[in-house]
């Protein structure tokens, strides 16, 4: 007697979703390489029709893993795709690379040190050690913050060029938090140039009144940026005589770790 065929999903379908499945985690790397793509440019480096593409990153949208920004008409990984990423990041990657470091900082300057990643055209806080004065910053994490106003958004961008600078944080003007703050493109790019040869940032109370961060790059094992570290405390405790020798201890730092994650950091 002929068995019974047993329920379920043909092969044909389950090939078809599989398919399906290949193609969107394609259209998520892609936009991961490139941070923002038109439609018609993602179909075409995907290989999609752009009805097909604009389909799949529907679906992507709809669970957070890409953003559409209707303004500039352009897709961007979301902050899901993020999320799930930090997974690998948090069990054996970047915070757990990050962490003696930053510790070593806390015990040393007892000023609070955090750790930054970009997430389009803003900075994500993903690990903080608190100073353990009195008086102390404190971030929440997986709070979200301007690139143009931050010492973590800073130390992101200082490897980009000037037209990667500007296709990411815009063309201004940029809004201001404090009366030092810095609205407009040029002088964010002219910041950033100045910074490069000492490869750390300030941030001199640009984002709140009476805060001041030090921040430099963190680089992964093919020399990309893929993080920024930062010392913040009130500027009343980083005056400019000792923004040097600060700038230098965080630059340190950081480069630990970016040689934790195989990076050959600069002498």
């Amino acid at each position: 007697m002929e068995g019974k065929r047993r329920p379920g999903r043909s092969r044909s379908a389950a090939v078809s979703e599989v398919r399906t499945l290949e193609r969107g985690l394609h259209l998520l790397e892609v936009l991961s390489e490139a941070e923002t793509l038109s439609l018609s440019e993602l179909a075409r480096r995907t290989e999609l029709s752009p009805s097909t593409a604009y389909r799949l990153l529907e679906t992507l949208r709809r669970r957070g893993f890409v953003d559409w920004d209707e303004a500039r008409g352009l897709w961007k990984v979301g902050l899901r795709a993020y999320q799930v990423g930090s997974a690998f990041l948090t069990r054996g990657g970047l915070i757990d690379a990050a962490m003696p470091e930053m510790e070593k900082l806390v015990d040393e300057l007892n000023e609070t040190v955090n750790l930054a990643v970009l997430d389009g055209n803003e900075v994500v806080y993903i690990a903080q050690v608190e100073g353990r004065q009195l008086i102390r910053m404190f971030t929440r994490i997986g709070a979200r913050a301007p690139i143009y106003c931050t010492g973590v958004g800073k130390a992101l961008m200082l490897e980009h060029s000037d037209a990667e600078v500007r296709r990411i944080v815009g063309a201004g003007p940029f809004k201001p938090y404090t009366a030092k703050t810095i609205t407009t493109l040029e002088g964010f790019l002219e910041t950033l140039r100045q910074a490069r040869q000492r490869r750390f940032v300030v941030d001199d109370e640009e984002r709140e009144d009476g805060v001041r961060c030090i921040a430099a790059p963190i680089h992964d094992n093919r020399g990309k940026v893929v993080a920024s570290m930062s010392l913040s405390a009130p500027a009343s405790r980083v005056p400019d005589e000792r923004l040097e020798a600060l700038g230098a201890r965080v630059r340190q730092a950081a480069d630990a770790v970016s040689s934790r994650l195989g990076w050959n950091a600069l002498p």
